[in-house]
């Protein structure tokens, strides 16, 4: 049976509040601390210690974290208050062993899932997309496209993944030259955000449109990744399509 334990997570602006054992803070990591045994000293507080040091907040939403038999209710919150200085840099939580692991896993739920998908069409308004053999969508058809790379912008990643996935290139507009350099053509490009469990992971799609009248039989998807390509037209796109970040892009950027 699982152990319920609830504590309190505000953060603002990259600051986060830590207390000691007995609820006193706030309190301040320090990097490359190892600890043996389980007796951590820095934690989150608990509502009655956020209570007691008279932070106000306004409550974001509730996480639920297990680790191990003991199952967490985070409850997020955004402090009213000024820059909080002698808070916790949420980055130094990371390599201070002494830091509750609760309070790093919350941490690293804050970091965004970086997503980047194409709408592909042809000269027939065909949209083209890809079956996955692999991750989250398994045996359903998706726009092609994927996890950006660090330090790689979403269109770059975008026109990467085509050409990984299927083995064609692709070009992706960029009149702004966002990614570094002008690319003429319409910006035709959605970002969408949203948390989908109560996990809290955080995932943002960039999602664009290019064109392209590749032949299915010059189509070379990744063996192991990508069991299918078809063109479909809108409407049957539309159909089978079970992302709600996919969804949203085809009915937006084929109109």
């Amino acid at each position: 049976m699982l152990e319920n334990i609830e504590y309190i997570y505000l953060e603002h602006d990259g600051k986060i509040l830590l207390v000691d054992n007995e609820g006193n803070g706030p309190q301040v990591p320090k990097q490359g601390r190892i600890l043996a045994l389980e007796d951590y000293l820095l934690r989150l507080p608990t509502y009655d210690e956020v209570l007691k040091l008279k932070i106000p907040y306004k409550k974001i939403r509730n996480n639920v974290i297990i680790i191990g038999n003991k199952s967490y209710k985070i409850t997020i919150g955004e402090p009213e208050i000024n820059w909080p200085e002698h808070w916790a840099w949420k980055d130094d939580a990371i390599s201070d062993n002494v830091v509750h692991p609760i309070v790093r896993e919350c941490v690293y739920r804050t970091i965004h899932r970086i997503v980047s998908k194409v709408i592909i069409l042809n000269d027939e308004n065909e949209l083209l997309m890809a079956k996955s053999s692999r991750g989250f969508f398994t045996g359903y058809w998706t726009l092609p496209g994927g996890f950006v790379n660090y330090g790689e912008h979403p269109r770059k990643g975008a026109e990467r993944e085509v050409l990984e996935e299927l083995g064609i290139i692709i070009n992706i507009s960029d009149p702004k030259g966002e990614s570094g350099y002008i690319k003429t053509g319409i910006d035709n490009s959605l970002i969408q955000q949203e948390i989908f469990n109560e996990d809290g992971i955080n995932w943002v799609s960039f999602t664009y449109r290019s064109n392209s009248n590749v032949m299915i039989e010059d189509i070379n998807p990744k063996e192991g990744e990508i069991e299918e390509v078809r063109w479909f037209d809108i409407k049957e796109a539309l159909k089978i399509a079970v992302s709600h970040f996919d969804i949203n892009a085809i009915k937006r950027l084929t109109n």
